[in-house]
């Protein structure tokens, strides 16, 4: 009986059999100890089972099932209407002990899950905000200090004053590009950039980047090709000024950091039906493979010091990915110190 009482799946009703049943034989062996009469017995033991029964039946269920429902109100975020309620309460068979417990194991998994996305999303706002002063702060400051300096006197000197503007037009120019970028960035994030989607020859658009880069890299002696057996005329379905966007991002990064000698190459390939894979690779310095997971976080930056030494806002990799996403694509990066990189995304073929 102890063991039908407390298991696991024993519902209000069959607890409360099994008490009614306990009590009243406990109630009619005293009363047949004090009145030996069997059918007085009896009819105490039928009295007593079925007082005991329907009133421990209805306050467990009272108090089982509006505990629960107190627990539903923490656990659920919609709000029933009266006819729902009186769906749920008189028509719907009522949740087991365990189907509530499942339920609020759920409820709990939602709520760890939520909190530690909370979590990470406070520390990328907290990254953001200080790598964003940190970039905002390097200009602004370079600015001020040519326009202190030139005020203080050197405006007076022509060579130096003419440095000085120079110079300080270098910088407005910089913030100028990290305020775009940033701005770039939220609107892809937001949805408010819609894409233009139509059918272009991938090769073609990459030919164009490589005319515009012709003189930076031929300042660096740095080849720019395609990946050979990749040269044919592969379609794509995307919005071509934001992947042409993407791509500049990318071989422009591979000029800045490849180094002097390198070779930039971009290579095609039909991946299935509706997928082409494009890849920009570069036999530079590379990249160590601790900085990888985070290479598309924004303002994230491998070396810092050399990445200073060489400018740029530090969201040109995130931009590019916020691109590739809003296609609904995936992209990748490989690399190896001292053997170079590689940053390969996949495109729609046909609509």
């Amino acid at each position: 009986m102890s063991d039908l009482s407390f298991s696991k799946n024993t519902s209000p009703r069959l607890l409360a059999f099994t008490t009614a049943i306990v009590v009243a034989l406990a109630v009619g062996l005293v009363s047949l100890c004090i009145v030996p009469a069997f059918i007085t017995a009896g009819i105490i033991f039928g009295t007593t089972f079925l007082a005991t029964y329907l009133m421990y039946y209805y306050t467990v269920q009272r108090f089982v099932y509006r505990k629960i429902k107190l627990i539903y109100k923490f656990i659920y975020q919609t709000k029933a209407t009266k006819r729902e309620e009186f769906f749920y309460n008189n028509i719907l068979p009522q949740k087991s002990l365990e189907e509530v417990n499942a339920d609020v194991q759920q409820w709990a998994r939602q709520k760890k899950e939520e909190v530690e996305t909370l979590q990470l999303n406070e520390q990328f706002r907290k990254e953001f905000l200080m790598n964003l002063s940190h970039e905002l702060r390097t200009p602004i400051f370079t600015i001020q200090g040519y326009i202190e300096t030139l005020l203080s006197g050197a405006m007076d000197d022509a060579q130096v004053n003419k440095k000085f503007l120079s110079n300080t037009s270098k910088s407005i120019d910089r913030l100028v590009r990290l305020v775009d970028d940033v701005d770039e960035i939220s609107k892809l994030e937001s949805g408010r950039m819609p894409l233009a989607i139509e059918h272009f020859v991938i090769q073609e658009l990459a030919k164009d980047i490589f005319e515009e880069f012709a003189l930076k890299a031929e300042e660096k002696s740095i080849k720019l090709e395609f990946k050979k057996g990749t040269e044919g005329s592969l379609k794509v379905y995307a919005d071509k000024g934001k992947i042409k966007q993407a791509m500049v991002n990318l071989v422009e990064n591979a000029i800045k950091y490849a180094g002097e000698n390198c070779t930039i190459t971009i290579g095609f390939y039909q991946l299935d039906d509706k997928r082409v894979y494009v890849e920009v690779s570069d036999d530079g310095p590379g990249i160590a493979e601790e900085h990888l997971p985070r290479i598309f976080e924004r303002f994230y930056r491998a070396d810092r010091s050399r990445n200073r030494s060489i400018g740029g806002t530090g969201l040109g990799l995130a931009i590019v990915k916020h691109i590739i996403d809003a296609h609904g694509q995936t992209i990748n990066v490989r690399s190896k110190l001292g053997v170079g990189s590689s940053f390969g995304f996949t495109l729609n073929s046909q609509n």
